[in-house]
């Protein structure tokens, strides 16, 4: 199978290559002109990946990307990720307890280096209802 996925079986489609010419007219042109339609392929975006099937064995496929992105093949994992010593325990031992998720460190306020002068912002005085005037 040349040229087509092997999982949703995309393959080239025909359809036509539009040239213009001319300046649009929001651009202030005349506005823009054909001046040719040619027949032309549009090809899928194939990519050659080593994937895993039900069974448990790998395979060399050729799938669209659309294929990969959404999840329909699981790729071969070659080389696992890299974890630190103590991360597996960590897994082990479940989520952390609630309370200690929600804690979070208080943020540090801003202090200037030396030398550099920092203008306060003025408050923007709010109108303070008149007691003496109805509603």
């Amino acid at each position: 199978m040349g040229q087509q996925c092997e999982v949703c079986g995309k393959k080239p489609q025909i359809g036509n290559q539009v040239t213009t010419r001319g300046r649009a007219k929001y651009l202030g042109g005349v506005g823009t002109k054909i001046t040719g339609i040619s027949r032309r392929q549009f090809k899928p975006n194939l990519r050659t990946v080593r994937i895993s099937t039900s069974n448990g064995t790998h395979k060399t496929v050729r799938v669209c990307a659309q294929c990969l992105r959404s999840g329909a093949v699981t790729r071969v994992v070659r080389v696992p990720p890299f974890r630190l010593p103590g991360e597996k325990k960590a897994k082990d031992q479940g989520p952390p307890p609630a309370t200690q998720a929600a804690e979070k460190p208080a943020p540090t306020p801003y202090t200037p280096p030396e030398g550099v002068k920092v203008r306060k912002r003025k408050r923007a005085k709010q109108a303070q209802p008149n007691p003496d005037q109805p509603g």
